[in-house]
């Protein structure tokens, strides 16, 4: 193997596959908390971090947004993970002993509609593999995990349904992060550009800001707000467009962004993953 890669969650998590999926040649290492995972990367017990961004049903992962600018990290990739949820029991489980389904508070309303019809009582779990480590342990057919089938694997339980999430297209972003930035590389596709600002505090700033990616014909894909050490005055922007900061029309949207803003700070340019579709 090439390199260590640093997860958030147990061996068999999501974020696990992520590694693989992303990073094959790499040793994945688990992490308890985002925060450990930047913390390893910043240390140099491993080289890139793998961090869960955002999913296409559940949305916004919580405090991840707010972590990436003071983590000292840049964004070099992405990742784009189709999530299938399985029900894991004990071997020689039925699916009609199960009373329970434990799993992260983000996977439980993935798969609620599934849980309603079967008359499961969803329980959180802080990780998914680690439900199913402790599902494995327990050895209680009436408790099962909500993971992947790569759990059912590590932890030997039986797969006692696939694929049950309520979503057909359930999806999870994740981010590569490293020590250094790369602004060099050019994929054979899109790029993508993500960075966080502030506006400042003068009428119509936002509007103002954004008119220039507009004019300069630049996608935004994604731009969302979040507030800054718990005031509701100081509200940080985080944004993803499409294109290099080499582009010219990126340049010339980035140059009027800075006029309306306290600070623009570039997060990362990386290859946009074929599944942005």
């Amino acid at each position: 193997m090439t390199g260590r890669i640093a997860f958030q969650g147990e061996l068999g998590a999501y974020s696990h596959q992520a590694c693989q999926q992303a990073r094959p040649d790499m040793e994945p290492v688990p992490s308890t908390t985002f925060e450990d995972v930047v913390d390893k990367v910043a240390r140099r017990e491993v080289d890139l971090g793998m961090l869960a961004v955002e999913n296409s049903t559940y949305g916004r992962v919580a405090d991840v947004h707010s972590l990436l600018p003071r983590s000292g990290l840049h964004i070099v990739d992405e990742a784009f993970v189709r999530v299938h949820v399985n029900l894991l029991g004990v071997p020689g489980a039925k699916l009609a002993d199960v009373r329970e389904a434990h799993g992260h508070v983000v996977i439980l309303p993935q798969c609620a509609g599934f849980l309603r019809t079967h008359g499961i009582a969803g329980k959180v779990s802080s990780d998914n593999a680690r439900a199913a480590r402790e599902v494995a342990e327990g050895g209680d057919p009436s408790k099962a995990a909500l993971a992947s089938e790569l759990a059912a694997s590590i932890y030997s339980l039986d797969v006692l349904a696939r694929h049950i999430e309520d979503q057909a297209n359930n999806t999870t972003r994740f981010l590569v992060m490293a020590r250094e930035a790369d602004h060099t590389r050019r994929g054979a596709g899109k790029m993508v550009t993500t960075f966080t600002f502030r506006v400042r505090n003068i009428p119509a700033a936002l509007y103002k800001a954004m008119g220039g990616f507009a004019t300069n014909g630049v996608n935004m894909t994604k731009l969302e707000s979040y507030m800054v050490g718990g005031s509701f005055v100081a509200t940080e922007f985080y944004a993803d467009i499409e294109g290099h900061p080499d582009d010219a029309p990126v340049a010339r949207a980035l140059d009027e962004l800075r006029y309306f803003t306290t600070h623009v700070e570039v997060l990362g340019v990386y290859p946009a993953d074929p599944g942005r579709g």
